[in-house]
């Protein structure tokens, strides 16, 4: 890609406001008015070294914290492999990898064998979101959103799959059915990568792409639509996505398209 930025959005929907000036009276210690600005942050694509290396040091200190095993991003990104990351201020905030399945395969059949085969024999063309990881402090719905709704436009509007599988720790299971209307198709095993309980969860992206045009952008639905998807981006900005997406290509990062 041309930049590495794919889309700058509003970490958590707050506007730029102005603290208010006293009228004449002396207010002791007050700063005088000054404008608080909006905090952004940016979905990439970690082409570049230096990105890949953030996300990895984010990903590493996450998963060590819940006590799993070590886990690092590869050194780069493949035709089957695209990394993206969610960044504050060049600090990488969030990160999520999407493997296309291949002939190399995907990590989720070392666990589930039985049950990724049993998808490819219904002629579904699968996907694995995996390596997610948010930084708690600076983190938030909106990020976690933005970086599942452009991790499913590389999979399912680009390069056209037709699900997406993830392995998840079973205490988590309640939390991406109620979020993201993921259903369970693999019970409790063991992820040898990372040495934990491990449950198959699956997504169909035709599920997420109509959560996407009911809800996408509408975060004043959130009271009432209790998943991520009021603050995954909205249909006009997914298509503003998919068209940067589709002209900022260079051959050195030809994995998105």
């Amino acid at each position: 890609m041309t930049t590495d930025t794919i889309i700058v959005a509003p970490i958590g929907g707050q506007r730029a406001v102005r603290r208010p000036v006293s009228e004449g009276r002396a207010l002791p210690a007050r700063a005088p008015a000054v404008d608080v600005p909006e905090r952004v942050f940016r979905i990439r694509s970690a082409d570049s070294y230096v990105c890949r290396q953030s996300a990895n040091s984010l990903l590493k200190q996450r998963y060590a914290w819940r006590g799993y095993h070590a886990v690092s991003l590869p050194s780069d990104q493949t035709t089957n492999r695209i990394t993206l990351s969610a960044t504050e201020n060049d600090d990488t905030i969030g990160t999520i990898t999407v493997a296309l399945d291949s002939a190399e395969g995907l990590s989720a059949e070392d666990a589930f064998p039985a049950e990724m085969e049993a998808l490819r024999r219904d002629g579904v063309r699968v996907c694995e979101f995996t390596k997610l990881a948010i930084d708690p402090i600076s983190g938030s719905k909106r990020v976690l959103a933005a970086l599942f709704h452009v991790a499913y436009i590389v999979a399912h509007r680009i390069r056209g799959y037709d699900a997406l599988v993830m392995e998840v720790n079973p205490r988590h299971v309640r939390y991406y059915e109620r979020m993201l209307g993921a259903r369970v198709i693999g019970e409790e095993r063991l992820n040898r990568f990372v040495n934990a309980p491990a449950v198959l969860l699956t997504i169909d992206f035709a599920y997420i792409r109509d959560q996407i045009e009911a809800f996408g952008g509408r975060v004043d639905l959130d009271a009432d639509e209790r998943s991520l998807y009021p603050y995954a981006f909205s249909p006009r900005e997914e298509t503003g996505i998919i068209a940067r997406l589709m002209t900022a290509q260079t051959p050195a990062s030809a994995s998105i398209n």
